[in-house]
């Protein structure tokens, strides 16, 4: 008697079927606003459900689709198959273009990161103003890192997940190469880096806010 509940109830509290949990999870990322990761997952299907297998099916099920299951850091997120991303052109509206030193300081952290004020300055050759560090953390592609351990403890900058996913990365391990960057026609012949002028040598960004009396976004 006592066998026949024990089987009972380990049928009662049985797992789904893979096929089952991979439309589960399906359902879930379609109703899902932002990427979710496999732990978010495991917390929502039911006990006993392999959700790193089942994801892995979804995965390949969609692919060569017009939607893909896209990884997006350590999460998940449906989104446009990236060679379709031109027929979306009409449905994005940019309220706000990045100026060429928000370009510039974005590009230096994604690659650099992680990297402080005075580094980007170092790179860019220029002072970076307080509204290009706003302007992208209002976008919320970069976010503050750890501090750097040298005198002053500087604050560092890192890229966001909200990174990554506008510009269809896994990791910023991602970011294409030099060879990538030339053979694409994306950089200019500009002097090397050990040409440019040294921060505070230079011109300050144009979008510099030259008020007297307003405060740094941080320390010197």
């Amino acid at each position: 008697m006592s066998e026949e509940i024990e089987t009972k109830e380990k049928k009662l509290f049985d797992a789904p079927s893979l096929a089952e949990q991979e439309r589960m999870i399906e359902a879930v990322l379609f109703a899902s606003s932002e990427p979710i990761t496999l732990r978010e997952l495991e917390q929502r299907l039911p006990r006993g459900s392999d959700v790193g297998e089942a994801m892995a099916f979804l995965r390949h099920r969609y692919q060569g689709r017009g939607v893909q299951v896209m990884k997006v850091g350590d999460a998940y997120a449906f989104r446009t198959a990236p060679d379709l991303g031109f027929l979306m052109h009409r449905e994005t509206v940019e309220t706000r273009k990045l100026s060429r030193a928000a370009i510039e300081t974005l590009a230096i952290i994604a690659y650099h990161q992680p990297v402080t004020r005075a580094e980007i300055e170092e790179i860019r050759g220029v002072s970076v103003s307080r509204g290009t560090i706003d302007q992208l953390i209002e976008r919320e592609w970069i976010r503050f890192g750890r501090r750097k351990m040298t005198p002053g403890r500087p604050v560092t900058f890192v890229v966001t997940p909200g990174f990554l996913d506008h510009f269809g990365l896994e990791t910023a391990r991602d970011l294409p190469g030099l060879k990538e960057l030339r053979a694409a026609g994306l950089l200019d012949n500009r002097p090397p880096l050990g040409a440019l002028p040294k921060a505070g040598e230079g011109d300050v960004d144009s979008e510099e806010e030259t008020d007297e009396g307003q405060s740094e976004l941080f320390e010197d």
